[in-house]
């Protein structure tokens, strides 16, 4: 309990404040602990931070993997716009979550970087198989044009981190009737003619 406690608050603080801007003292107060408490549950402000870095890409690949499930049986197109809006809505409803990962992304804490960079990495693996497999059958099927599945799947990635970077500059409500827009200009490239 008092772990989950310490994750949340550290997760706020990061989030409001970056790694350097956060000390353990901080966390400890949020939680209404004393600082030597933590060490209870981790060895350091490194491994806190390296825990929620890693529960977010994994929380999120997680629920990609789960509405998978779910549209199986709808075309390509359909599928992709779906996984487009599931992390478009993520990124509105967790704001902590993606306030952190964003700083984590852009500006990594330079005693971090490599690790944080090899469970980017890994995540990033685990969505570009399901978006493989996606893509395969929307060729076989005829509904995406043949081309470099490698090439497809970066434009996705690029798709999404644009959507990311923007929703933080324009915020929700502007960027929500945006996303029709972006998807059909994106939709446009990769169909099948």
């Amino acid at each position: 309990m008092t772990r989950d406690k310490i994750i949340a608050a550290a997760l706020s603080l990061f989030a409001k404040n970056g790694y350097e801007g956060t000390s353990l003292s901080e966390i400890a107060k949020a939680v209404g602990i004393q600082k030597p408490s933590i060490y209870n549950h981790f060895k350091s402000k490194e491994e806190i931070f390296l825990t929620i870095y890693k529960n977010i890409l994994m929380f999120h690949v997680q629920k990609i993997k789960n509405i998978m499930d779910s549209i199986k049986g709808l075309t390509a197109e359909e599928q992709l716009l779906q996984i487009l809006k599931v992390t478009f809505e993520y990124y509105i409803e967790f704001e902590d979550q993606s306030t952190f990962l964003n700083r984590a992304m852009v500006f990594p804490p330079e005693s971090l970087k490599e690790q944080l960079h090899h469970q980017f990495f890994r995540s990033e693996e685990e969505m570009s198989d399901i978006f493989r497999t996606l893509i395969r059958e929307g060729m076989e099927k005829g509904e995406i044009r043949e081309g470099n599945i490698e090439d497809f799947i970066m434009s996705f990635y690029c798709l999404i981190d644009g959507i990311f970077i923007e929703l933080s500059f324009y915020g929700a409500e502007k960027m929500k009737p945006r996303i029709a827009n972006i998807w059909t200009n994106f939709w446009y490239g990769l169909k099948n003619d």
